[in-house]
This record gives C-alpha cells, sequence and structure tokens, in this order.
C-alpha cells in the first residue's frame, strides 16, 4: 500500500545558524517545547499521517543538495512531500490532505490564509528536476516550471517554522493555548 504513497522528506541537515545567532543555545532542531523537541513534535505529526517518510539529516552544502539526496535515498517513492523538520505545530491531516491533492496534479502547494507553506507535494514527474537540485535554493524553481495547486489547509502549523528564539517562544504560547486533542 505505501508504494502508492507519496514518501514525506523531512529536511533536517541545515545548521541552524539564525537561531543561534538570536541567542539559542541548542540547535534549534533540539530546542525543547513542552518537554519534546522541535524535532519530536515535528516527526510525531509526519508519522501521524500515516505516509512513508525519510528524514534526511546528514550535512549537505545547501537546501538544493539536500532535497537531491533525499529524492536519490527514497527512489521507490510514489512522489514527495518535502518540509523542513522546524515546523512543529504541523498537522498530520495537512500532510494526508497534501498527499490526496498530488494523486491529480504535479505539484501541490499548501496555502494558509494567503501564505504559501510546507510540505510540498511533488509527483513523479518531478523526480528529475528534484534530483538536479543543487546549492542554496529550494524546489523554488521546481515549483515555478509546474502549474502548482494551491491547497487551502485550516492550519498554521504549516506556515510556522523556527528561525530565532522569539520563534519558538511564540510557538510555545501557541502550544499552551492547544490541547492534546487539538493537535
Amino acid at each position: 500500500m505505501t508504494a502508492l504513497l507519496p514518501t514525506v522528506i523531512v529536511l533536517a541537515s541545515g545548521r541552524g545558524v539564525r537561531f543561534t545567532a538570536s541567542g539559542g543555545t541548542t540547535h534549534k532542531l533540539q530546542a525543547k517545547l513542552m518537554g519534546k523537541t522541535v524535532l519530536q513534535h515535528t516527526m510525531e505529526a509526519v508519522q501521524g499521517s500515516g505516509l512513508p517518510w525519510h528524514l534526511e539529516d546528514e550535512s549537505h552544502p545547501g537546501m538544493g543538495d539536500s532535497i537531491a539526496a533525499a529524492v536519490r535515498k527514497t527512489a521507490q517513492a510514489n512522489g514527495w512531500l518535502i518540509m523542513p523538520a522546524d515546523l512543529p505545530l504541523i498537522q498530520s491531516s495537512s500532510l494526508a490532505a497534501v498527499a490526496a491533492a498530488l494523486m491529480n496534479r504535479e505539484v501541490v502547494v499548501p496555502v494558509y490564509r494567503g501564505q504559501r507553506g510546507h510540505p510540498v507535494g511533488f509527483a513523479m514527474g518531478c523526480r528529475q528536476a528534484l534530483l538536479d537540485l543543487h546549492g542554496d535554493r529550494g524546489a523554488a524553481r521546481v515549483v515555478s516550471a509546474h502549474v502548482a495547486m494551491e491547497l487551502p489547509l485550516d492550519d498554521l502549523g504549516c506556515v510556522t517554522d523556527i528561525d530565532t528564539v522569539d520563534d519558538l517562544q511564540v510557538v510555545e504560547r501557541l502550544l499552551h493555548r492547544t490541547t492534546p486533542a487539538m493537535r
């Protein structure tokens, strides 16, 4: 069954320099949020989606290189949902919605209140373009080369990443306002 589903690629290769520059004392993915790391929150949502997944945490020169490496490692995938690892509020249902929309599109971009977010879905037809990525730029040029479907989601988590200590504090406040049933 999983052979028919896209694979979620979680990008965890970045150095997190903005976070430490803002006063963080650890890598942003290891920063604590309500007793768990940022990465643990993100991975719980990914695993809760029921989709196959791959955590790309090896060091690469840039985001494009990370994406290409992850696509190479998941050659058996039937498409990819690509997202950064610093999305601790992302909902499992959002990943499932992007995966479902990807069945009829080449590229799917989730949108929360007019803002594009993650994960961005890519069908098999994008494989070579993803493999050709390198450097600091991510997959924006692959998205722009296709007529991307914008998928409205009611999930603040698809646009809420952690780049600074202030971002971490905002997310902590948001987590305190939600109950476990809402996550």
